[in-house]
């Protein structure tokens, strides 16, 4: 099966060996423009990008895939099949009705819930008990398409958005073997997604990890683990200091402690939260290291009071 892999985030690297050990051919990567990154801006390729070239698999990075000169490109390789996860870009009917087998996408989430970016960090936000992998046949609109296979896997009480990341990666190539395999037979399903079951999920930003106070404590130590490590969370000192927060983190309960306010207790810094309290295990300051959370509390000349928010 001759086929074009279009990814662009690491969630996608262990399919990727997977397809280079595969009896599929692979026709080209498709992956997005090298961007700035780390302190000095400097150019970086996609890791993918990097794997692809060690394999000696040509690799295409159009500013778009929407433009008609990229479109071509890939209709010039007459691909059997398109595989994509973690691109990033929607892709238009002309693309999408490129290969005859069609285009299909794995996605990190069980759906219908949490179609998007932030699937994999609302998993563990809303206390989901499971998550999982979905390959679907690509449509226009995002992450609507039929599905064809889920691949599940437990969300661990310590599970942090990094580790169930890494899980899902793992889980991928599972996923697309047995999916490839129902292709090649003509023999893949075409199972609607629910539409009152329907979730979506930005893009997050760094300021979405700001803690709330007033939220439980629960709650909290759900987000705190779900944006770990990506965009992190972080509370504001009364005094406008910024202090990020670090995984794992406890709920306390029975403690009656201001939303915000502070008290250092049997060796641990307690947080009052809107219900219950928050055990903290380690935090960083603005412009400092990363400590436990007992020692900068006992490196502030006044008593910590947080923001509620």
């Amino acid at each position: 099966m001759r086929v074009v892999f279009v990814a662009t985030g690491d969630i996608a690297l262990p399919t990727w060996d997977w397809m280079v050990r595969s009896p599929c051919e692979i026709l080209a990567l498709v992956t997005q423009p090298d961007k700035p990154a780390g302190r000095k801006m400097q150019l970086t390729p996609p890791t993918i990008k990097l794997r692809a070239l060690d394999a000696g698999i040509p690799v295409m990075q159009p500013d778009s895939l929407r433009k008609k000169s990229a479109i071509d490109s890939v209709a010039a390789l007459s691909p059997d099949l398109i595989v994509v996860m973690a691109y990033g870009q929607i892709l238009t009917e002309r693309f999408l009705a490129i290969p005859p087998l069609g285009c299909i996408n794995l996605h990190a989430s069980l759906l219908p819930v949490y179609r998007g970016a932030a699937c994999i960090q609302a998993a563990i936000d809303q206390g989901d008990e499971v998550s999982g992998i979905t390959v679907m046949h690509m449509v226009r609109e995002l992450d609507a398409g039929d599905m064809i296979l889920q691949k599940t896997t437990p969300i661990r009480a310590e599970e942090t958005g990094g580790s169930l990341h890494d899980l899902l990666a793992e889980l991928a190539p599972e996923a697309l073997a047995e999916v490839i395999q129902m292709l090649a037979a003509g023999q893949a399903p075409r199972l609607a997604q629910d539409p009152s079951q329907v979730s979506y999920v930005g893009k997050l930003a760094r300021e979405d990890g700001r803690l709330s106070w007033r939220s439980s404590a629960a709650a909290l130590e759900r987000r705190i683990r779900a944006y770990d490590p990506w965009p992190g969370t972080f509370a504001v000192m009364e005094q406008g200091q910024r202090v990020k927060v670090f995984p794992p983190v406890r709920v306390v309960e029975g403690v009656e402690i201001g939303a915000g306010e502070t008290e250092v207790r049997d060796h641990q810094l307690l947080v009052g939260c809107g219900e219950g309290a928050l055990a903290l295990t380690d935090v960083q300051a603005e412009g400092g290291k990363r400590m436990r959370a007992t020692d900068f509390a006992r490196g502030q000349r006044e008593s910590i009071r947080f923001v509620p928010q």
